[in-house]
């Protein structure tokens, strides 16, 4: 059942990804992340209160996936904020491949024929989006955007294989961290910091930079980001889940924000990266296949 747990955070997240565009339109970005690991933080209380504290040997993990996930967001906000949300969601849907090559390195894990096919799938959708990229004005050597959200990528990809050894038993040589703990936990911490850098980066700079405005979307990153996240833990506390499939399911988001961008947001070139797109799904196809 992993897999499908995987499935479900996958549309979970496209949602997150949609409002996330959509709350960052002509707004300030430290502003609409420090309320996103706010709201964060109040959804998943409840569980900071019941799987309690656990000690610094249990902190001290979730600390550095804190500043792993935040380290990702804030790179990948603000080049969300100036890339069409046509383009962002297949690049970030070649994030598995990195996750595939550490957990292959890390963990040992081996893809079945099928699974490389997906895999496959998925590499060469980027060159063509990169392609595409181009009649946007986009060039992905040049633009500073695409590579701050290549580097947001990166760092995700470390988070994803990070996760894989905290959900691990002890005995299987992982953390054996409760995955609730966890994901709880790491929120809390997040806000803590994004309370530093909104406090000491932007706030004495607010009236010089883009003003902050108040919108409805914001609140439902959080919320839909807290489900998707939970589904993603769930299904790594299952031992026969490989993480590098699990990431390149999950994925699968791309198809939920490809929408909002061509339905709410009225992109162009929809034509051509569909054809990205179809890519991506043949590729997710050929992992379920794998992974039955």
């Amino acid at each position: 059942m992993w897999w499908a747990l995987a499935f479900l955070s996958a549309v979970l997240l496209g949602f997150y990804d949609s409002f996330k565009k959509a709350s960052l339109k002509e707004n300030a970005v430290i502003p609409v992340l420090f309320l996103n690991t706010v709201f964060s933080t109040l959804i998943l209380l409840p569980l900071v209160i019941k799987t309690g504290w656990g000690g610094w040997e249990v902190q001290k993990y979730i600390l550095l996936k804190s500043c792993i996930v935040l380290s990702s967001w804030i790179t990948g906000y603000f080049a969300m904020k100036h890339l069409p949300l046509t383009i962002v969601g297949p690049i970030n849907a070649t994030r598995p491949v990195m996750v595939l090559l550490g957990a292959m390195l890390v963990f040992g894990e081996r893809l079945n024929l099928y699974q490389w096919i997906g895999v496959t799938l998925a590499v060469v959708s980027f060159f063509l989006l990169s392609r595409n990229g181009r009649k946007e004005g986009i060039d992905f050597r040049k633009d500073h955007w695409v590579a701050l959200l290549v580097l947001a990528a990166f760092l995700g990809a470390i988070s994803g294989l990070y996760d894989r050894y905290l959900m691990a038993p002890a005995e299987s040589g992982g953390a054996g961290l409760d995955r609730l703990q966890v994901l709880s936990w790491y929120n809390l911490y997040q806000a803590g910091m994004m309370t530093v850098v909104l406090l000491t980066l932007w706030y004495p700079r607010r009236q010089h930079t883009t003003p902050f405005r108040w919108s409805w979307t914001i609140p439902c990153i959080s919320l839909f980001l807290c489900g998707a996240d939970f589904l993603y833990m769930w299904a790594l506390t299952d031992e026969a889940a490989l993480i590098s499939v699990v990431s390149m399911i999950r994925r699968s988001s791309v198809v939920v924000s490809f929408l909002f961008g061509a339905l709410a947001f009225k992109e162009k070139n929809l034509k051509a990266k569909a054809g990205d797109l179809a890519l991506v799904l043949l590729g997710m196809v050929f992992l379920y296949l794998g992974s039955r």
